[in-house]
């Protein structure tokens, strides 16, 4: 009788003094999504260290922690997760471990039935109905104004390429350049002093090249490679040039030929004077072109 009063005695001061844990589900079905919860609740722990999984990764793969809050004081333990699946079927939360001290507490394992409640015949109702919203032209503005803007760039950028396309280049040939560049080469021909040395030769090969590039780009023929001959008779067809610069332009360019072949040998006054009347001929070349612009108007 004795012996069992005092084994008696010893378990009630064993459970009064070892640690006790308790767990607990709020549902054991679930709807899919639905947060359901469980809660871990260790007793007696005299200032024991309880050791576990950090939060959110106490729970299995399927099961999505929204909410994992732990709290401990001298004596409890209390450890409360939320969470949801959201995959039908039946999903078993297993044994959780704790560490306590040197001791390992396991809780109970659970298993959870999830359901997916939604039938294919269930009306979807919205919340409220719809709207009807004016818009003002701000509005489109705001909704649109990228778009708008790109559109008015990317314009832009067509009409600034066709412009440097069609202008650019043409401003580099246009007849007033063409004009100004001759002259400063006929300048430069009269700084060479051919016609004081008596340099009658290369005067009048510099002269004829300077004059048949100038027609060339002035006027578009194809001074630059026709015979002199060829050239005359093409500027009297073309109607281009005035009579008095293809009467200028014959009496050069027949005297240079003869001056080339060494059959004539022209003094210094012919020279002076053959290199004076190419320069009015230039000067005067952008009457003929406003002249030749009208006649294509009518």
């Amino acid at each position: 009788m004795k012996k069992l009063l005092f084994i008696f005695c010893f378990l009630i001061c064993a459970n009064a003094f070892s640690q006790i844990l308790s767990s607990s589900v709020e549902k054991k079905t679930i709807a899919l999504g639905e947060v359901d919860h469980i809660v871990i609740t260790i007793n007696n722990l005299s200032n024991e260290k309880v050791s576990a999984a950090p939060e959110n990764e106490l729970l299995p793969f399927h099961f999505e922690e929204v909410k994992d809050s732990i709290s401990q004081t001298q004596d409890v333990y209390y450890r409360r997760i939320e969470f949801a699946v959201f995959e039908e079927g039946k999903f078993t939360i297993p044994e959780l471990e704790f560490k306590v001290g040197g001791k390992i507490l396991k809780t109970i394992p659970y298993e959870i039935d999830v359901i997916n409640t939604a039938q294919k015949t269930d009306q979807i109702n919205d919340i409220m109905n719809n709207k009807e919203v004016k818009l003002e032209v701000t509005d489109y503005w705001q909704l649109y104004k990228f778009y708008i803007l790109a559109a008015i760039a990317l314009i832009a950028l067509i009409i600034a390429i066709i412009i440097i396309v069609k202008y650019g280049r043409k401003s580099k040939d246009s007849p007033v350049v063409a004009t100004n560049q001759t002259l400063k080469e006929l300048d430069s021909l009269k700084k060479k002093k051919y016609v004081e040395t008596g340099n009658y030769r290369s005067f009048y090969v510099e002269l004829i090249d300077i004059s048949r590039k100038f027609i060339t780009k002035q006027y578009r023929l194809p001074a630059d490679v026709l015979l002199t001959d060829d050239l005359v008779d093409l500027m009297k067809k073309n109607n281009t040039i005035s009579q008095e610069n293809e009467r200028v332009v014959e009496d050069v360019f027949l005297r240079g030929d003869l001056v080339k072949f060494a059959k004539t040998f022209p003094d210094k006054e012919t020279m002076e004077k053959d290199l004076s009347e190419i320069t009015e001929f230039v000067k005067r070349s952008s009457k003929d072109l406003e002249f030749e612009n009208l006649r294509k108007d009518v």
